[in-house]
């Protein structure tokens, strides 16, 4: 199962954030779908958030497993105004939007991501924080905790 490291427990106006290793290979997706869902169960979060945040995050875990590198690690921060889940993995190749046909069995996790999260996600170089000394890619994304979201 995955190793849990609390990486700022601060004020409830600056927020909080969680990350696991996960492990290195297919299960991790699972995981990263129990470890969020934990995660935002845990801070309150309304059951469609939290839905949409397992979803996405399960997306974002089963690119990094196809096509990124490991180690793996789960970020999720939630403050009063989002939240924040990202996926980090060591692979150098950038995660690609594509234009998947309704008969394709891949090319639809960032379309998905990209559509419940309004357009806020993205891919960014990030240091691992359980793996010190070793960076790779952070794809994100964010979801509004405002109440007229749904």
């Amino acid at each position: 199962m995955a190793e849990t490291v609390v990486v700022a427990d601060r004020s409830r106006a600056l927020g909080q954030g969680m990350v696991w290793r996960l492990r290195d290979d297919a299960r991790a997706v699972g995981d990263a779908r129990d470890l969020v869902r934990r995660a935002l169960v845990l801070v309150g979060l309304g059951r469609d958030l939290a839905d949409d945040a397992v979803l996405m995050v399960s997306e974002l875990v089963t690119n990094a497993v196809l096509y990124g590198d490991a180690p793996y690690e789960l970020v999720v921060r939630v403050d009063p105004v989002e939240v924040v889940c990202m996926v980090v993995d060591a692979g150098p190749v950038l995660p690609v939007r594509r234009d998947a046909d309704a008969q394709a069995e891949h090319g639809r996790g960032l379309r998905i991501v990209a559509e419940l999260s309004a357009g806020l996600y993205g891919c960014i170089p990030q240091v691992f924080a359980t793996c010190p000394g070793l960076a790779g890619k952070a794809t994100w994304f964010a979801l509004p905790r405002t109440a007229g979201r749904r």
